[in-house]
């Protein structure tokens, strides 16, 4: 979660920018260090806005289903991803916004600004008829990938289930979550390999081996050949001789979900640390916030909080928000939902 953060505000201040001009305004290196973008240093985008609400809306459907035994996944998501469209000033055109408590997560202020939302995100929310609804567009943008980290943290938290199993089901989960704002195969099945890679990564695989778990989950699916090519492609050019800057123009510019999630793969196969790997991720033509993010996730799980570079962790826009909910995703099995703690932590992730 932390890691997704800091590549997502590292890349913001060069979304949109090519590669050249990101070389003559920061240096050869390019960015490799916080730059000011939307008023201010270390502020996220709503990459982490809705990976955020991701996180809150598994939770809350884990506590509605502990305390009222019927829940889905994906319409409690849905419901949260409805809150984040009212964080943008917006409302769905159907009123499917729950009256009652709405939790801990929307009441922070800093997730009440607009940051350059995608458009697909934004419509698709606005048109959803009940809650779950996959939506009804063609749409393979990276919104679906960019946020569903916390569905392989989730699943792989989880007690009792093995690595390969686990890996499956949160494919599964992030598939599904994509898929209610992105109708494209692409655009879901990318998400669900995303997902079984940080679900792996969590439970103690390897990277590569996480890598080659998801492409496996991908061959058993229909109309994912492009993803699965664009994954091959990411670790050949990984094991070439190929350097970075002109290997990212191979794989594309991220705006697509299955560019976006070639580029973190190889940013994070071809990096020795969290850091490298995130640089190397955002300094691109393209869609650099989000590479950045996706990287981050990934080498996150990789390597752990402790990695993160202190001067990107500090100033980290809702870096405590942020730790917290991911704590939280980490311990949520251990919860005591029947005894004394049930009513604080219904509070918290009310599940509706």
């Amino acid at each position: 979660m932390l890691g997704g953060a800091v590549g997502d505000a590292l890349g913001a201040p060069v979304e949109f920018m090519s590669r050249a001009q990101i070389v003559k305004d920061f240096g050869p290196a390019g960015i490799t260090r916080f730059a000011p973008a939307f008023g201010g240093i270390g502020k996220i985008t709503d990459d982490t806005q809705m990976t955020l609400f991701t996180a809150e809306g598994l939770l809350r459907s884990w506590v509605r289903g502990c305390l009222k035994g019927i829940t889905t996944a994906e319409g409690v998501t849905a419901h949260a991803y409805l809150r984040w469209l009212q964080t943008q000033g917006e409302r769905p055109g159907r009123d499917l916004i729950m009256d009652g408590d709405p939790g801990w997560l929307i009441g922070h202020p800093q997730l009440h600004h607009r940051r350059a939302p995608g458009n697909t995100c934004l419509s698709a929310l606005r048109s959803m008829n009940h809650l779950g609804e996959v939506a009804r567009n063609n749409s393979k943008g990276c919104g679906g990938v960019m946020r569903v980290a916390p569905a392989g943290l989730f699943t792989a938290t989880q007690a009792g289930t093995d690595p390969q199993s686990a890996s499956a089901v949160a494919f599964e989960l992030g598939a599904g979550l994509a898929a209610l704002t992105h109708g494209h195969p692409t655009g879901r099945l990318a998400a669900g390999a995303m997902s079984a890679i940080v679900c792996s990564l969590v439970a103690g695989v390897g990277l590569r081996e996480a890598v080659g778990a998801a492409s496996v989950e991908l061959t058993r699916q229909p109309d994912s050949e492009e993803t699965l090519s664009a994954i091959t492609s990411a670790v050949a050019l990984a094991d070439s001789d190929t350097p970075p800057a002109d290997a990212i123009v191979e794989l594309g510019q991220g705006w697509v979900a299955e560019e976006a999630l070639a580029i973190a793969i190889y940013a994070a196969l071809v990096s020795e640390s969290l850091e490298q790997g995130v640089v190397i991720a955002v300094n691109h033509d393209g869609d650099s916030d989000s590479t950045g993010a996706i990287a981050g996730n990934i080498l996150g799980a990789h390597y752990g909080v402790d990695t993160i570079p202190k001067e990107w962790l500090e100033p980290l826009e809702l870096r405590e928000v942020l730790g917290e909910i991911a704590t939280d995703l980490l311990g949520y099995p251990q919860w005591d939902l029947d005894g004394r703690d049930g009513r604080l932590l219904w509070d918290k992730y009310p599940g509706f």
